[in-house]
């Protein structure tokens, strides 16, 4: 059973209560089409559970397979900077399927932020430090791949389907709460 190493802290991306009864930390890459598939289950989960669930995303870009993983977790730091990394994050999930830089460009402008600027912040590799940072604490956690979820901050190593997931997050809530069904 693997564990998170680094706590969750006011630096992660948190939606959500942080006294929710349930932590949920993803670890993904934004090109990974697992991690699109799981994009869609998180927001099922956060419907699902509501204020009951605390959710935090961390970069775990595979930039072997995945070329464009760093340049839009570039884009979702970048978008961070500016309060608005949960935009750039649905966004970049969103349009998975013809993800490139002009896209993230796009998707920057819409936002409100200069695409010039973050063309330039994904030149000089600005938020590398950030992602590798995140990616290190994953390595450490015993992430190997994407998506890898750790549930009040030990990994789930079932499937990542929706019910899997809850019967998880449920499992966890019941230990803690003895009368939540």
């Amino acid at each position: 059973m693997s564990v998170l190493k680094v706590p969750v802290s006011s630096n992660d991306h948190i939606q959500g209560d942080e006294h929710a009864l349930v932590t949920l930390v993803e670890y993904g890459d934004y090109e990974c089409p697992h991690c699109g598939r799981a994009y869609y289950i998180v927001k099922a989960l956060q419907k699902h559970y509501g204020p009951q669930l605390r959710f935090v995303f961390r970069n775990f870009p595979l930039t072997q397979i995945h070329p464009l993983a760093e340049p839009a977790a570039e884009a979702a730091e970048f978008a961070g900077t500016h309060k608005r990394f949960w935009e750039m994050h649905d966004g970049i999930y969103e349009n998975q399927d013809r993800l490139s830089v002009r896209i993230l460009s796009e998707m920057a402008e819409r936002l409100g932020l200069t695409a010039e600027r973050l063309r330039d912040a994904l030149a000089d590799h600005e938020f590398e430090p950030r992602i590798g940072k995140d990616f290190q604490g994953g390595v450490r956690s015993g992430v190997n791949g994407t998506p890898t979820f750790f549930i009040n901050d030990v990994r789930h190593d079932g499937l990542y389907e929706f019910k899997d997931l809850v019967s998880a997050i449920d499992a966890r809530m019941l230990q803690l709460k003895p009368d939540v069904a």
